[in-house]
């Protein structure tokens, strides 16, 4: 079995936690920022579990994370 290579975008964009689950930030974080509540901009800043729905396709793209 050939070793796969990771997806470096992807690499870039998702985690893995240590409990293994798969870890995402939220989209809209540059661009119209000002007017936004600082509350809603602290949580941006944190990163969230992904949904289940999506979990498989992230897994094949970062496979040594």
């Amino acid at each position: 079995m050939p070793k796969l290579k990771t997806h470096k975008g992807a690499a870039a964009r998702f985690k893995k936690s240590g409990s293994g689950k798969i870890m995402q930030t939220k989209g809209g974080k540059s661009h119209f920022r000002r007017r936004k509540s600082s509350r809603a901009k602290r949580a941006y800043d944190e990163m969230t579990p992904m949904h289940k729905t999506n979990v498989g396709r992230i897994k094949k793209l970062i496979p040594y994370a």
